[in-house]
């Protein structure tokens, strides 16, 4: 690892993960890993009244996954849900001052998580709503 090669704010977030852990109490996860290297995310949201009101992640993986979870959560926590479905990889990658390019797959699971997040919530929103009107 050459630390040289990240940016202050990389190593800022990699040194100080925002928002990890799990979220027992999530109303929704979603994950998405990379084969090729090994790196693996899983994402878990709070919503109220369309709002990201809480977000969390699990990582496992290299310097510029970590940062990337980290930063993925910071841009979304407070949006609404339609507002976190905007976020691309290129949103996280510039919001961390850039990634090597052989690192920048990394911020495409933080923006594929998230949607796949924001997907599992609909689709239990969707069958709650079906079974009430049942």
């Amino acid at each position: 690892m050459f630390c040289e090669s990240f940016t202050d704010k990389v190593i800022e977030h990699f040194m100080c993960p925002r928002n990890a852990g799990s979220m027992p109490d999530a109303d929704a996860e979603g994950t998405c890993g990379d084969p090729s290297c090994g790196d693996s995310l899983t994402l878990y949201i709070k919503v109220k009244d369309d709002v990201i009101e809480d977000i969390s992640f699990l990582v496992f993986g290299c310097v510029a996954a970590i940062a990337t979870s980290s930063m993925t959560t910071e841009l979304v926590k407070g949006r609404t849900l339609e507002e976190a479905l905007k976020l691309k990889d290129t949103d996280i990658t510039e919001a961390l001052g850039g990634l090597p390019e052989n690192k920048l797959h990394c911020s495409v699971l933080g923006a594929t998580a998230l949607k796949n997040a924001i997907e599992n919530y609909h689709n239990k929103m969707n069958e709650h709503k079906g079974a009430n009107e049942q």
